[in-house]
Formats: structure tokens, C-alpha cells, sequence
């Protein structure tokens, strides 16, 4: 195996670390998507067993302080996932192109200097590398089905419209 076909495993490598991240991402935004929906039912079932013991401005001031902080950690919860996606995407490209300038540069060493160790150490590393490789595949399928089951997608498309939902939406 020579620098440049290590250098692809190493990329492929990079990716799914980078897809198995972003899985991460997804699930932890879908657990908030949870989050925000059953504290709306748990907040709205309080207020309506405790709606004839209020005022009506009471029970106003209460609704749309639980709308507020809803929104609040929806914006939250978006602009923190959002960036992280950002943050992962931008260092999978930096690796992936610090691969690739070390291989070419690797190449070019060998090339004009007639020594060949890089790549004697590339066929050494090859098999832990394929074999670090499948392994982060299977991480990365392993990742997109829970955050897939975390979003809720083996369930029907019977989606009630949560406060995350709506301010998504807006």
C-alpha cells in the first residue's frame, strides 16, 4: 500500500468520524426536540389543573412565560447544534486536506531522494488502518440508527407541531 492509498483510508477514516459527529449533533438535537415538546405537556397539563385556583391574567402571564422560554432554549438548541455541524464540517475538510498535502508531500520526498521508508511504513500501518477504518463504519452506522431512533424516525409521521417545531418553522 502506498502513502496515497493510505492517505484514502486516513480520509475515509476522517469522514466517518466526521458523519458518526454529526450523528451525535443530530441526536442531541432530536433529545431536545423531546425535551422542549414534554415540558410544553407537562407545563400545559399543570396549568390546566391549576387553572381554576388563577387569575386570568395569571394563567396568561404563565403561558406566555413557558411560549418565551420555550423559544428560548429552541434558539439555543438550533444555534448550538448548527454550529457544532459547522465546526465538525469545517475540521473533516482541514483533515482531509492535511492528508492529502502530507501524502503528496510524502511522494514527492520519495521521489527525489530515492528513499522509500514512507512507504515501507505505509504497507505496515495498511491493515490496522483498514481494520480501524471498518470499525469507524460500523461506529457510524450504529450512530445515524440511534440518532434515528432518537428522532423518531421508525415511528409513523404522526407529528404533533411542538413549540420546537413551530419556532423552527418561523
Amino acid at each position: 500500500m502506498s502513502a496515497k492509498n493510505l492517505s484514502t483510508v486516513a480520509n475515509d477514516l476522517i469522514e466517518s468520524y466526521g458523519n458518526t459527529a454529526l450523528n451525535v449533533i443530530q441526536a442531541y438535537r432530536a433529545g431536545g426536540e423531546r425535551v422542549v415538546s414534554l415540558l410544553e405537556q407537562r407545563w400545559n397539563q399543570a396549568l390546566k389543573q391549576s387553572r381554576t385556583e388563577l387569575t386570568a391574567e395569571t394563567a396568561k402571564n404563565a403561558s406566555a412565560a413557558q411560549a418565551a422560554f420555550s423559544a428560548y432554549y429552541t434558539k439555543g438548541l438550533l444555534l448550538t447544534t448548527s454550529g457544532a455541524e459547522q465546526v465538525v464540517s469545517q475540521l473533516v475538510k482541514v483533515a482531509e486536506a492535511g492528508v492529502e498535502r502530507a501524502a503528496a508531500n510524502a511522494s514527492l520526498f520519495e521521489e527525489k531522494t530515492g528513499v522509500t521508508t514512507l512507504n515501507t511504513l505505509a504497507q505496515a500501518t495498511a491493515p490496522g488502518a483498514l481494520a480501524l477504518s471498518k470499525l469507524a463504519a460500523q461506529i457510524e452506522q450504529k450512530s445515524a440508527e440511534l440518532a434515528g431512533k432518537i428522532a423518531g424516525d421508525s415511528k409513523p409521521s404522526s407529528k404533533r407541531s411542538s413549540a420546537f417545531r413551530r419556532a423552527k418553522a418561523a
